[in-house]
């Protein structure tokens, strides 16, 4: 699918191993089964109504990501969401160039994948490359009975001390791409950032 005359609606998306530039490229990461595929599918369903208060009804199917997805979204402006599978962490690096704004998704109700996800922000927030880039960390999964607060997660990642760290300037958000709980925030953010970023 492709864009007709900038509506703001979703306009689709499609694999693509090519690291081709965006003008207001945003990269989705996180390690599998995070729910990144999730979240992206849910902006576009809450993109129509625009406020995001509207039903979402279920959520759609999602398999692991093998590669990269590339979804555009026009919201004012083209975001394009680029979200590389967890698998691919190894060559995250190869695609940063262009990078305007991170999402970084944890689960919050998976503690014993935290520690992984801790040293891979660590290892994005100290990257040259993305020095200049917005970061929104999303803490999903917050539907489920056995979610971690956002208090402890802080605690756990030692968060304070990586925002005090880092170049980038750093939000975090609890969402359920589930439920779509937060999903508007995310929405917002991306708009805010890509209308000074990009």
């Amino acid at each position: 699918p492709e864009s007709r005359g900038g509506r703001p609606e979703a306009l689709g998306a499609g694999l693509r191993l090519s690291s081709g530039a965006g003008s207001g490229m945003c990269l989705l990461l996180g390690v599998t089964g995070v729910g990144k595929s999730l979240l992206v599918k849910r902006l576009q369903t809450i993109l129509p109504s625009r406020d995001g208060k509207g039903d979402l009804g279920d959520p759609p199917p999602t398999r692991p990501t093998v590669g990269t997805n590339l979804t555009d979204i026009v919201a004012q402006k083209k975001i394009t969401i680029r979200e590389l599978g967890g698998c691919m962490g190894p060559i995250w690096s190869s695609y940063y160039g262009n990078c305007h704004s991170l999402l970084f998704m944890v689960d919050a109700s998976n503690p014993t994948q935290l520690s992984a996800s801790c040293v891979q922000l660590l290892g994005l927030l100290s990257a040259e490359e993305l020095a200049n880039a917005s970061v929104l960390i999303l803490f999903n999964k917050i539907d489920l009975p056995c979610y971690m607060t956002i208090e402890e997660m802080k605690s756990l990642i030692r968060l304070p001390d990586l925002i005090a760290c880092a170049k980038q300037n750093i939000t975090t958000l609890e969402i359920s791409a589930w439920k779509g709980t937060g999903l508007s925030d995310v929405l917002r953010w991306l708009q805010d950032t890509h209308r000074t970023n990009g």
